[in-house]
């Protein structure tokens, strides 16, 4: 999971230098089409005999993936990549510290809260549509850890993950086909869009599905919890974005709710891999 996440934060930076060129709705949909082609090439999917349950679950992980990314990459757009990733984080997050309901856990989302608003400080440049997209992928985020799951468990290797993509592809594709053109005329450009779907795509998600194939989906959305952190050092690096003394507040309380779940979840109640 921190292969996964690493790799899917860094594709993401990169994929920012493209927005210029091609829009972030766009760059998403040829990120996830990109993937999936080079996926579904390499695996080559046997879906013959695959039952009811198997499809519904490829297609809500498809559905949740092409929500997820196209709401990811319009907040990215507006605000630095750790914010977006802090406040699409509470998806999951939330997902797992409610769902024991206990004064703990109320405990930690309290805490987390009280991140969230460390790094919203004022003067902390928050962009309203860009706060309301990051929680839309966050919405997505967290369907998409109980799909995943689902998928993992239902089917082998990596056909499962090639389907879902595939589904994601037909659902976005429709906002990639206005830039074919500038796409096919600019080969460095392909190979960028390239890049960022072998990294944030075939590499990260497949990293992902084989962690979530041993972990519920509770205790993997909290594992989760140093994308934040994560996702601001790579925001620092690669595209130079500030990290203020509220930032490194915000991050450590996020960070630490979500240790907190995360602990108690799995001491609780430990998973026997399969």
């Amino acid at each position: 999971m921190v292969l996964g996440a690493t790799i899917i934060q860094w594709s993401a930076a990169i994929a920012t230098g493209v927005f210029r060129s091609l829009g972030p709705s766009a760059t998403s949909a040829w990120r996830i089409l990109i993937g999936a082609l080079v996926l579904v090439a390499f695996v080559r999917p046997k879906v013959r005999g695959w039952t009811r349950s198997q499809w519904m679950g490829a297609v809500a992980l498809g559905a949740s993936i092409a929500f997820m990314n196209q709401c990811f990459y319009q907040a990215i757009a507006r605000i630095p990549l750790g914010t977006a990733v802090v406040i699409e984080y509470l998806g999951p997050f939330l997902v797992s510290a409610l769902g024991k309901r206990s004064a703990k856990h109320l405990a930690f989302v309290a805490l987390a809260a009280l991140g969230v608003l460390a790094i919203a400080h004022p003067g902390g440049g928050f962009h309203l549509w860009g706060v309301v997209f990051a929680a839309g992928s966050g919405m997505g985020w967290a369907a998409y850890v109980f799909a995943a799951h689902r998928v993992g468990s239902q089917a082998e290797g990596f056909g499962g993950l090639a389907v879902s993509l595939a589904v994601s592809a037909v659902l976005t594709s429709p906002m990639s086909m206005g830039s074919l053109g500038r796409v096919v005329a600019s080969p460095g450009l392909l190979v960028r869009l390239l890049e960022i779907a072998v990294m944030g795509v075939v590499l990260g998600f497949a990293f992902e599905l084989q962690a979530l194939r041993r972990l519920r989906p509770a205790t993997a959305g909290v594992i989760f919890a140093l994308d934040p952190a994560m996702a601001f050092v790579i925001g620092l690096i690669l595209l130079h974005q500030s990290v203020s003394g509220w930032d490194l507040v915000g991050i450590l309380c996020v960070v630490v709710a979500g240790a907190g779940v995360t602990y108690d979840a799995t001491s609780a109640d430990p998973l026997v891999a399969q």
